[in-house]
């Protein structure tokens, strides 16, 4: 009876989450026979050895980074955070003001909405890993320099390399830009499964789903974006074996 009365408060959260992303339009009505949500995390074998790898990094080369100009302007690194043997794995551009000011991934208006897609998809923040491809903050939120990306690759491709994540979203054009080597733009690349090169031991291969930023999303916040994300996202809960929720 316990875990039956968790999978129902599960998937009636889940259901509020899609309801207040969405406004109700992708809401299923008339079903009770939701699959349970289930956490997207892997077997606890590795874990102890996956945190400890992570906690390393940051506390010993990230949050004393010097390889760029950045260090002498930032508040505080940010290194990313959630399950670190996530199969699903969020990757953005850069941290902002506030990522900048409290030290974690993804808190500001953006962050919000991060938290809404992820809770539509039925899970929580510490079921996945989000992480940027810069982490030091560029000056007045701009794009970062390619000097930069480069000085802070390495971080981002030990941090896939310790979580070996199923799936990757990345969030935004830099972020899909910088992971697939490409130029091609976002609106090009969204919704269409890309397959990471070879950047680092045993990603090669690890699917990719590019979708709009948050913030993109909360510029443009029309009813067809909406729509593009949510069926993004519906993707990327098929291959990790998450069954979205469906109109009825």
């Amino acid at each position: 009876m316990p875990d039956e009365m968790e999978r129902l408060t599960r998937a009636a959260r889940q259901l509020l989450a899609v309801e207040e992303l969405f406004g109700g339009e992708f809401l299923p009505r008339g079903r009770n026979d939701l699959p349970a949500a289930r956490s997207a995390g892997r077997d606890d074998a590795r874990r102890g050895t996956c945190a400890r790898r992570l906690g390393e990094m940051d506390r010993d080369e990230v949050s004393v980074c010097t390889r760029c100009g950045l260090h002498r302007e930032r508040r505080q690194t940010v290194f990313g955070e959630g399950d670190c043997c996530a199969e699903l794995v969020f990757v953005g551009e850069a941290p902002g003001q506030e990522e900048d000011a409290t030290g974690r991934p993804f808190v500001g208006r953006a962050g919000e909405l991060l938290t809404k897609m992820i809770g539509a998809m039925g899970l929580r923040r510490d079921d996945v890993f989000i992480c940027n491809v810069i982490k030091c903050r560029p000056p007045n939120n701009r794009t970062p320099a390619p000097e930069e990306v480069e000085a802070c690759w390495p971080y981002l491709v030990r941090q896939l390399e310790i979580i070996r994540p199923k799936v990757i979203v990345t969030l935004g054009n830099p972020a899909a830009k910088a992971l697939l080597g490409t130029r091609v733009g976002i609106t090009r690349l969204r919704g269409q499964w890309q397959s990471l090169p070879l950047i680092g031991d045993n990603l090669q291969g690890i699917a990719v789903m590019p979708t709009f930023h948050p913030a993109y999303l909360l510029r443009q916040y029309t009813k067809d974006n909406r729509a593009k994300v949510w069926a993004d996202l519906q993707k990327a809960m098929e291959l990790l074996g998450l069954a979205p929720p469906r109109p009825g």
